[in-house]
């Protein structure tokens, strides 16, 4: 882990950088030594890098449903030229570059975080040896040692010794049901963002290899986490916990707002959108109005989620517009007007009153 650290100890200076930075804004309102100060200057370097990696996100959700929707030509063509491993190759690439889709692109917010990961682990690494590091002098270097949450310094390790514990100032005890309880969140946390992935916002229609690998990695991630937490400092568990916990939210978002097609998600999206519609006679809002639009605009081609939205709809006497907008249906008001119009055709005889049944009718007179 060192050693892959040391790889990116160019970005140490920056990630040194704007953890004083937020060091100095914490350490005013906690104190400069304390662990609040130190551990929220963690959290909010993994806060600043998550939001400037949203555009990244965004890519990864794209890339990510059109592997999807391309698992059943990639099964296909890999069918056709199993015996020609080449050629498979060869029709891979060209459909993903007739798609637009890159596999490459759904790792992409993994990657980016990767240097301000191993560099914060190299940051706490001197940290824990008492080795100046960027811009961390000596009396930072101190201060951070010093530093404990919930009575772990956030340079120890669960795997460190007793006697490198005791010169941090904490008990090995603390360190490891700190770190231990850390880890376990840490872990748990990947294993339900990816069991939501799963559960909630996958295409359920389509049975293809690439969910039974998301399956297999939702059990997976969490054991490898959990593998290296032991050798992770607490401020690196505090920056990994932290970000799981950033992604499941995110996700949580993206699944409720902008549901994959075809899934579960998204029929709960779709219901939660006819009870806005039928209540309110429209669809408000930029982001529903482009969902529905591109209902409308699928046709024939809608899945069985989409097709029950509009034949809801249209029971409710609501039809969806080109535009996203939804409007009263033209059948319903057809119908209202015959039905009115047939009633007033159909008007009752005026009711007589009693005298006038009682009184016979005169004979016309004889010509």
């Amino acid at each position: 882990m060192d050693t892959i650290a040391g790889l990116f100890s160019f970005i140490t200076t920056p990630v040194s950088w704007i953890i004083v930075q937020f060091h100095s804004l914490y350490g005013a309102v906690f104190g400069p030594d304390s662990g609040w100060a130190w551990g929220l200057s963690i959290v909010s370097l993994v806060v600043l890098i998550r939001i400037c990696l949203i555009p990244l996100f965004v890519k990864q959700i794209k890339a990510t449903r059109g592997m999807q929707a391309l698992q059943p030509k990639m099964k296909a063509i890999q069918e056709r030229y199993k015996n020609d491993k080449q050629r498979q190759s060869e029709e891979m690439m060209k459909l993903y570059k007739e798609t637009g889709t890159n596999p490459l692109s759904s790792c992409l917010p993994i990657l980016a975080q990767s240097p301000f990961f191993f560099a914060l682990y190299h940051v706490l690494a001197n940290i824990a040896d008492g080795k100046t590091i960027g811009v961390l002098n000596q009396q930072l270097v101190d201060s951070a040692r010093e530093a404990k949450i919930f009575g772990a310094p956030i340079a120890a390790k669960f795997m460190d010794s007793s006697e490198k514990v005791a010169a941090l100032g904490a008990s090995l005890t603390d360190v490891r049901i700190v770190t231990a309880v850390m880890i376990v969140l840490m872990s748990l946390s990947q294993f339900y963002t990816q069991r939501q992935l799963m559960q909630k916002n996958v295409d359920l229609s389509v049975k293809t290899p690439f969910m039974q690998q998301q399956k297999m990695l939702m059990y997976i991630f969490p054991v490898i986490f959990a593998v290296m937490g032991i050798n992770f400092p607490v401020g690196v568990l505090v920056y990994w916990l932290t970000t799981n916990v950033w992604t499941m939210g995110q996700q949580m978002y993206v699944i409720n707002q902008n549901p994959t097609p075809g899934s579960k998600a998204q029929d709960q999206y779709l219901t939660r959108l006819l009870k806005h519609a039928t209540s309110h006679g429209e669809v408000k809002g930029r982001g529903k109005k482009k969902i529905v639009a591109a209902i409308v605009a699928k046709g024939p081609d809608r899945n069985d989620n989409e097709r029950k939205f509009i034949t809801a709809l249209s029971k409710q006497g609501l039809a969806a517009q080109a535009d996203g907008s939804v409007i009263k249906s033209v059948e319903s008001t057809a119908d209202s007007d015959a039905a009115s119009g047939g009633a007033a055709k159909r008007q009752q005889p005026k009711r007589q009153t009693k005298s006038q049944r009682q009184t016979p009718s005169k004979p016309s007179p004889k010509k």
